[in-house]
């Protein structure tokens, strides 16, 4: 009965979530089976890769960025204190790094759990990641070919 009962709302919120974008007016795939939509937004530079996620049994919202690069086997620990660094201080959501392979994604989450969630909170966090991938993505680009150095990554803003 829970499981029905989570799987009804997690449908709601997914719902909910198409919504959202669709008042964006974006062109975006609906993957329903994984109750996710998955769209790209231009940013200043490098186009923003975004999945959203409804997960039905944690009873959240995940926003996942990866980023179209690696950071190479040489510059893995840069990009570990980039993570770090962009990560700190931000209030909402933050960058992954897997050092195994340089991937990066921005990841930001909230849960619905015993409460209403709103189109202005979805609106929110697709704004908020946008925003957060487009201000850093090309500062860990740079960082990775050598453009800038991590002292440089650290103390931009």
């Amino acid at each position: 009965m829970a499981d029905e009962m989570k799987m009804a709302r997690a449908q709601q919120v997914y719902e909910l979530l198409c919504t959202a974008v669709d008042n964006r007016n974006w062109t975006y795939e609906k993957v329903e089976e994984d109750m996710a939509v998955r769209f790209v937004v231009n940013g200043d530079d490098i186009p923003l890769q975004m999945a959203v996620l409804v997960e039905p049994q944690k009873e959240l919202v995940t926003v996942l960025s990866p980023f179209p690069f690696k950071m190479s086997e040489n510059k893995r620990m840069e990009g570990a204190i980039a993570a770090c660094s962009a990560s700190f201080g931000m209030a909402d959501g933050s960058f992954d790094y897997d050092i195994s392979t340089g991937g990066i994604a921005f990841r930001l989450v909230a849960s619905y759990r015993g409460s209403q969630i709103s189109e202005g909170v979805l609106q929110y966090m697709i704004s908020c990641s946008c925003a957060m991938v487009d201000k850093y993505n090309d500062r860990f680009l740079a960082l990775e070919k050598g453009m800038i150095s991590i002292e440089n990554f650290i103390n931009m803003d």
